[in-house]
């Protein structure tokens, strides 16, 4: 079984951006198609739940917005979301139904799946996160390998060309990251699995796991 496929990340009944995935086996193969994908949807959005804001941006009726935050098009905001004072969604952001997007944090080119929270000073990029996942205090993708290089997913000795310059994590459902963590570019963390606080993390994480340092990955014991 591969971590790092869609299907065993993912349950794609929690995103209204279930279509974008049809078709592709790696999450990291939609990020080019977040954009079209996003307009095309938007349009087809109910008005009676959802509101068209200026360029491009749907934000649900039922969402709560700061009126600090700022939200560039296109972009889809969920039902009983709430975007907090300051946030910055940069466009090319589908956030899902009863997230939190907050204080600072910013969102550029992602999909976030429902009740995914990212609610204290977090940078989200080039990223897609699952189901219930949530990022800690001061946590951020990095989606741009410092050489510039195109990003490589390593996988023990598998290594997957992913063919873009900008690829932040990949987290599974339900998948928890510690405060103050840097995900590296091309991280993938599988379904139900924790990542200690302070953590630089990179490659691939399987599920069920406990990431506590780089080389000590541990079984989750599920009770």
């Amino acid at each position: 079984m591969k971590t790092y496929e869609i299907a065993n990340l993912y349950n794609l009944d929690e995103t209204i951006a279930k279509d974008i995935f049809a078709g592709c086996t790696y999450p990291w193969e939609v990020l080019p198609k977040i954009k079209d994908f996003i307009i095309t949807l938007g349009e087809s959005l109910d008005s009676n739940e959802y509101d068209k804001i200026g360029d491009n941006v749907w934000i649900a009726k039922s969402a709560k917005v700061a009126p600090t935050a700022y939200i560039a098009g296109p972009a889809i905001i969920g039902k009983e979301t709430e975007v907090r004072h300051c946030a910055f969604i940069r466009g090319n952001a589908i956030v899902g139904n009863n997230c939190v997007v907050g204080n600072s944090t910013e969102l550029k080119n992602v999909i976030l799946f429902n009740n995914v929270q990212v609610p204290h000073y977090n940078y989200v990029g080039d990223s897609i996160l699952g189901y219930k996942s949530h990022m800690g205090a001061g946590s951020i993708t990095s989606n741009v390998k410092s050489d510039k290089q195109l990003v490589v997913i390593k996988d023990g000795n598998d290594r997957i060309e992913t063919r873009l310059k900008k690829v932040g994590a990949m987290l599974g459902d339900n998948v928890e990251i510690g405060c103050g963590s840097v995900l590296n570019p091309g991280t993938i963390i599988g379904r139900n699995s924790n990542v200690y606080p302070l953590s630089s993390v990179r490659g691939v994480i399987g599920s069920n796991s406990i990431y506590k340092k780089q080389g000590e990955v541990v079984n989750k014991i599920v009770m």
